[in-house]
């Protein structure tokens, strides 16, 4: 069985894969941290939940909660429970009474709501798996949180296209290194990308 695991909000940065976007950071209670895009009105409602700032009037995700908690329908829990093409597809589980409902969701709004609502948020093991970044030991306490260090400006990369061509012409080893060098960097969306073409080429090896 596929475990579930706790994740918790590690905080937002400036995305160096997309202009104009932003990177939430997810992480568990140890080295694997996953990073999702988003656009800067998901990433500015996720920002004034995690800094508790009040607006003077409410956003469309204060209006949601405002509209669950009126008609006494509970947020249990977010899952973040598939990944495809580079996507992640998540679920919020409300409680209504006795009835549990699931509804589909972008990740970036369930984040956004479970941090409002104080609801925890879950993945599966297996999605931590493929798509989580292992830190090294020296970036984690003694408690699992991880150390965060200023960050290099390494520049934006806009045409993705280009970047997969050319990891195509690098050896494994190469890309490895790489992979290593901008986990130091702190720079996890291109981890997940170089991760992602490691990946790739394990499964065209499986199915020669």
């Amino acid at each position: 069985m596929d475990a579930k695991i706790k994740l918790k909000v590690q905080g937002l940065t400036n995305s160096q894969i997309k202009s104009g976007a932003y990177a939430l950071i997810l992480s568990e209670k140890g080295p694997r941290r996953i990073p999702i895009i988003m656009g800067i009105s998901e990433a500015q409602s996720i920002a004034i939940a995690l800094e508790g700032i009040q607006t003077p009037r409410p956003l469309t995700h204060d209006l949601f909660v405002h509209f669950s908690k009126a008609l006494k329908i509970r947020l249990l829990e977010v899952l973040i429970c598939r990944f495809e093409d580079g996507i992640y597809y998540s679920e919020m589980v409300f409680a209504e009474g006795k009835h549990e409902i699931r509804i589909d969701s972008r990740t970036s709004d369930a984040v956004a709501i479970a941090l409002r609502m104080k609801c925890d948020i879950y993945t599966y093991e297996s999605i931590m798996q493929k798509c989580g970044i292992v830190l090294e030991e020296g970036n984690i306490t003694e408690e699992g949180d991880v150390l965060f260090s200023q960050k290099p400006d390494s520049g934006e990369i806009d045409d993705m296209h280009k970047l997969h061509e050319w990891l195509r012409l690098l050896q494994k080893s190469e890309i490895e290194e790489r992979m290593e060098k901008v986990i130091e960097e702190e720079n996890y969306e291109l981890a997940k990308i170089f991760k992602e073409e490691l990946l790739r080429r394990e499964k065209e090896e499986g199915d020669l």
